[in-house]
C-alpha cells in the first residue's frame, strides 16, 4: 500500500488479508448474522454496479439518511468506489430547515434513505429539482412514488449487470486519489449555521493510522456501533479502524421509532458481546442510571455494599495513572470485583474491555464510576474538522479527567488570542496540523480561511497541556464568558455541575458579555419542583408554591458560594447573580439543541435576547421576580 492510501486501498488490503473473517454484523430477525470481508466486497460491487446503472458518476454527491445498518456502510463504500462523495445525514434532522439546507447546499444528486426516514425526503423533494433518484431501504417498489426506487431493485440490476460493469468499477476505483472527497460532513452548528466539512480519503486513512497509535485492535475484537454513523467519529472509531485490522462491526437493531431503537441498545450489547463500545456522555449517563436502578432494586444491603465497593475503587484507582499501592485495598477491591462488579459487567456481554468517550466533555466522576466497575471509559478529544480524533486516553496511558495523549503524526500548539504559542500549563486555543485536517468548508472559502491558517487548524476549543503531555479541554473559545474588566472564563464546567448536582435544574446557559455580573437562562425540572412544593404543604399552582420553588433553585445555586456544599469549586464571580427561568427546555424540536445533543448557545442567546437584557435591569437579581413566577405557569 502507498504512503497516502485511500479508503478503497484500506478496504482492499483488509479483504485480501482477512477474506474469510466476519466483518459486518446485523440483527434483522432473532439473532446477529455476519458478512465476511469477501462477501462485503461483493455486496459493495453489486451496489456500485446498480448505482452505475442509475447514472452515478465520479464527482457526484449522494446523501445517506438512514439508521445504522450494514447497507449504510456498504452504501458508503460503493459510493467511494465510483469516485463519488457521500453526504452523511443525521436521522435527527427535521425536514424543513436543516435537512433541506444540507441537501441543497451539498448539490446532492441522489439520496439513499431508510423507509422510516422516507417521509422527511417526501416533505422536501419538490424543493429539490436536482435530486435524480431516491433509493429506499425496507420498502417494496409498490409503495414508492415519483423519483423513488427500491434498494432491492437497484441491487437486482447491479447483480445482473455486474459481469459487464466490474472492470469499469475497478478502473474508476483505481483512479480515486488520496485528496479526493470522501464525505461532506455537516457541522451541528453550536455557534452558527452548519458548514459542510470536506473530508478526503487521506483525511480518513491518516486518522485511522493516528488512532491506532493509541488504540490496539485485533481481528478478534468487536464493536457494536451505538453512535450515529453520519459523524466522522462513527466512521473512524466505529468501522474504518476495525476494518483496517480485520475486526468485527455490528450496528444496533433498528426500531420502528427512535425510542424502540434505544431500547434495543442494552439488549444488543448483551447478545453481541462487544469488546469495545464508542459512547457519548448522554449514553454513558443512561448506562450508569440503569446500573444504579438495578442495584437499588436488589435491596438496601446490596445498595450499601455497592456504595462501599465504589468508594474503595475510587480510593484505589485515583486518576488511573497514579493508583494506590496499598495491598489491603487492592485485595478488598478484588473481592468486590468478584462478588459485585463482575455481575454488572455481565449486563454488557461480559467481554467489554473499555468504552471510548467522545462528543463532549466527560464528567470525571462518570469516568471514575466506569473505571471502578472494570470497564474504563477512556475520554478522547477531537472535532469533525480533524476527522475527528486528536487525542485520547488508552488502557496503557491515561489520566482520568484529561482528554488524553496526542495521537502520533499530529502537531499541536496552544495559542493566545493573537495566535502566539503558549507554554505548557497555560490555557489557550487548541491548534493542530496534520494529514487529518479537513480540505476546508464546502462552498465557504471565507470560513475556511478563518479556520485553517498556514495549514494549522484553529479548533475554537480552549485547553492546555500538562507536563506529562496530556491534553485538557476546558470549553469553547466562542462560548467564553467575558467580564467587564476583560477577564474570560469557560462556562461549561459550572453549567454541567449545576445540572448534575441538582435534581431541580434541568438545563442552564450562563451569560456574560462584558457585564458587571454573570447571569443565567435556566430550564427547571418542573416535576421535581412540584414534588418538593407538595412536601412543603403548598400548592404549586398558587403564587406561594412558585415562590417556594424559585427559592429552592436559588438555594441550589448558593451551594456553590461561601459556606455551601460546593463552595470553592468555581470562582464566585462566574456564578449567576441573576437567573431567568424559561418555561420550555432547550431541545432539538425548538432548534436549541443540535443532533449531538449540545445546546446551540448562539441560537439560545438570540431566542432569549429580551430576557438577557432584563437580567441586567433593576430587580433582576431577585429570583422571585414576576417574570420568573409567570414562567412556572
Amino acid at each position: 500500500m502507498n504512503n497516502r492510501p485511500t479508503i478503497i486501498d484500506l478496504f482492499n488490503q483488509s479483504v485480501e488479508k482477512f477474506s474469510e473473517n466476519s466483518f459486518l454484523w446485523e440483527k434483522t430477525a432473532d439473532k446477529f448474522e455476519a458478512l465476511s470481508y469477501a462477501q462485503t466486497k461483493e455486496r459493495v460491487f453489486e451496489l456500485a454496479s446498480g448505482l452505475l446503472g442509475l447514472g452515478v458518476a465520479a464527482g457526484d454527491k449522494l446523501a445517506i439518511l438512514s439508521e445504522g445498518c450494514n447497507n449504510w456502510i456498504i452504501g458508503e463504500l460503493a459510493i467511494l468506489h465510483l469516485g463519488a462523495c457521500n453526504v452523511p445525514l443525521s436521522i435527527k434532522l427535521e425536514e424543513t430547515g436543516d435537512l433541506l439546507f444540507r441537501l441543497k447546499h451539498s448539490d446532492s444528486r441522489f439520496v439513499i434513505t431508510s423507509g422510516t426516514q422516507l417521509k422527511k425526503i417526501r416533505a422536501v423533494i419538490d424543493e429539490l429539482p436536482d435530486i435524480q433518484n431516491v433509493i429506499v431501504f425496507d420498502k417494496p417498489e409498490s409503495e414508492l412514488q415519483g423519483k423513488e426506487i427500491s434498494f432491492e431493485k437497484v441491487i437486482i440490476d447491479g447483480v445482473n449487470s455486474l459481469a459487464k460493469r466490474r472492470k469499469t468499477i475497478e478502473r474508476t476505483a483505481a483512479k480515486v486519489g488520496a485528496d479526493d472527497l470522501a464525505n461532506i460532513s455537516y457541522t451541528s452548528g453550536t455557534t452558527a449555521d452548519p458548514k459542510g466539512i470536506m473530508l478526503s480519503h487521506r483525511n480518513y486513512t491518516s486518522n485511522v493510522e493516528q488512532a491506532m497509535t493509541l488504540m490496539k485492535i485485533g481481528n478478534a475484537d468487536s464493536n457494536l456501533i451505538i453512535i450515529p454513523l453520519d459523524h466522522c467519529f462513527g466512521h473512524v472509531a466505529g468501522f474504518y479502524s476495525f476494518m483496517a485490522f480485520g475486526a468485527n462491526v455490528a450496528t444496533v437493531q433498528r426500531g420502528k421509532t427512535p425510542a424502540e431503537a434505544l431500547k434495543n441498545i442494552p439488549l444488543n450489547i448483551k447478545e453481541f458481546k462487544p469488546t469495545v463500545i464508542m459512547s457519548v456522555p448522554a449514553l454513558a449517563k443512561n448506562f450508569r442510571k440503569n446500573i444504579e436502578y438495578n442495584i437499588k432494586g436488589k435491596g438496601k444491603f446490596t445498595e450499601k455494599l455497592f456504595d462501599g465497593a465504589l468508594k474503595t475503587a475510587y480510593k484505589f484507582n485515583r486518576e488511573g495513572y497514579n493508583k494506590s499501592k496499598n495491598p489491603v485495598t487492592k485485595i478488598l477491591l478484588k473481592i468486590y470485583d468478584r462478588i459485585l462488579f463482575s455481575k454488572v459487567r455481565e449486563a454488557f456481554g461480559g467481554r467489554l474491555n473499555f468504552f471510548i468517550g467522545g462528543g463532549a466533555l466527560l464528567d470525571i466522576e462518570l469516568q471514575r464510576f466506569f473505571y471502578a466497575i472494570g470497564i474504563p471509559m477512556l475520554q478522547g478529544y477531537g472535532l469533525s474538522e480533524a476527522t475527528p480524533i486528536i487525542s485520547a486516553n488508552s488502557l496503557d496511558r491515561h489520566k482520568l479527567g484529561s482528554s488524553g495523549f496526542l495521537v502520533k503524526n499530529l502537531e499541536l500548539k496552544i495559542c493566545d488570542s493573537q495566535g502566539n504559542e503558549l507554554p505548557h500549563g497555560e490555557k489557550g486555543e487548541i491548534v493542530v496540523r496534520g494529514e487529518n485536517v479537513m480540505l476546508g468548508y464546502w462552498k465557504n472559502p471565507k470560513a475556511t480561511a478563518e479556520t485553517i491558517k498556514d495549514g494549522w487548524l484553529y479548533t475554537g476549543d480552549m485547553g492546555y497541556m500538562d507536563t506529562d503531555g496530556f491534553l485538557y479541554v476546558v470549553g469553547r473559545f466562542k462560548s467564553l464568558l467575558i467580564a467587564s474588566d476583560g477577564e474570560k472564563y469557560s462556562p461549561e464546567g459550572i453549567e454541567e455541575s449545576l445540572c448534575d448536582c441538582s435534581p431541580y435544574i434541568e438545563q442552564v446557559v450562563l451569560y456574560n458579555n462584558q457585564s458587571a455580573y454573570t447571569s443565567a437562562l435556566l430550564a427547571p425540572n418542573k416535576d421535581a419542583l412540584k414534588q418538593y412544593v407538595k412536601k412543603q404543604g403548598l400548592d404549586f399552582s398558587a403564587k406561594e408554591g412558585k415562590i417556594a420553588a424559585l427559592q429552592l433553585i436559588q438555594k441550589e445555586i448558593d451551594e456553590y458560594k461561601k459556606g455551601g456544599a460546593h463552595a470553592g469549586e468555581f470562582p464566585e464571580r462566574w456564578l449567576p447573580a441573576a437567573v431567568a427561568i424559561i418555561a420550555e427546555p432547550f431541545s432539538e424540536q425548538n432548534g436549541l439543541v443540535n443532533s449531538t445533543m449540545k445546546i446551540v448557545r448562539g441560537k439560545v442567546e438570540k431566542r432569549y435576547a429580551d430576557r438577557l437584557v432584563a437580567l441586567y435591569q433593576q430587580g433582576a437579581k431577585d429570583i422571585c421576580n414576576q417574570q420568573n413566577i409567570e414562567q412556572l405557569n
